[in-house]
């Protein structure tokens, strides 16, 4: 005659312990490290960008549509400047792509500098910008 179903006998979690169950008494061997005479570097977090750290990098970007602002957007977080040149773009795109790349400079720490009439600067929070191109551009123009 067949046994009764049970639930918990079918999930394991009867406290009726099977007759056929042995429990292996035999000790573990936990492996020793191994030593040697290099210190051994325990930190848990690893810069990925190390190797390029002291390498800075600088693109040329002229965005034609929208969706070009995705990639600049990815250089900037991946650490490196941009120059936009918007020659190549009507103004409304434009307006739209420098709003994208301000949000973007400011979640990294960095910053968005206009040096030019249709040009601008895009930095990480690595970069330092000074003086003010934008004044001297003008006083060209008008000489």
């Amino acid at each position: 005659m067949a046994e009764k179903f049970s639930l918990s006998k079918f999930f394991g979690t009867n406290d009726d312990y099977d007759e056929d169950y042995q429990e292996d008494s035999t000790p573990v061997a936990t492996p020793k490290p191994a030593t040697s005479s290099q210190p051994v570097d325990r930190r848990k977090v690893v810069a990925m960008r190390s190797a390029k750290a002291n390498s800075s990098h600088i693109a040329i970007c002229e965005p034609r549509i929208y969706s070009d602002a995705k990639s600049i957007a990815k250089q900037i977080t991946g650490g490196d400047a941009v120059i936009v040149n918007f020659a190549r773009v009507d103004e409304a795109q434009a307006q739209r792509i420098v709003d994208f790349l301000n949000g973007t400079a400011f979640a990294v720490g960095g910053e968005i500098k206009r040096i030019g009439e249709q040009i601008f600067l895009c930095t990480p929070h690595n970069f330092e910008v000074s003086g003010d191109v934008a004044v001297n551009l003008g006083t060209q123009f008008t000489q």
